[in-house]
């Protein structure tokens, strides 16, 4: 049984999807990407700033599904420029105790939705 997650406090899906779906205990985010839940425009100032409101409209996901970045076991991470990682890491490693951080991976693509530069998804286990 699966249970739709949806929340004012992120941006409305773009598609024919969830912000989320909780499968029993798992939660499996959509993909956010760098969308001002407020506004609804694109936050592209920086990637740094970009990757922040990223990572802040999952945590506002993860919190409509009663549950925080502690929850995390995987995120997987879209750029489209790899010499941007580091500075995404800086600002994704706040999100986590590198003690206890999820499982992940990061790969460069051609192109992301509205032509962002990271996107990024989650899974979280209650």
């Amino acid at each position: 049984m699966k249970k739709i997650i949806i929340t004012p406090k992120a941006p409305a899906p773009i598609g024919p999807y969830s912000q989320a779906v909780l499968a029993g205990n798992m939660l499996f985010t959509s993909g956010q990407i760098a969308i001002n839940p407020i506004t609804q425009e694109l936050v592209m100032d920086n990637i740094k700033t970009e990757t922040r409101q990223v990572m802040e409209n999952l945590k506002v996901v993860l919190e409509a599904a009663d549950m925080t970045f502690d929850n995390v076991v995987k995120t997987s991470i879209f750029i489209n420029d790899m010499s941007d990682f580091g500075h995404i890491n800086e600002v994704y490693s706040t999100y986590f105790d590198s003690d206890t951080a999820p499982a992940r991976e990061t790969v460069e693509v051609a192109n992301l939705p509205k032509y962002v530069n990271v996107e990024i998804s989650m899974i979280a286990v209650k």
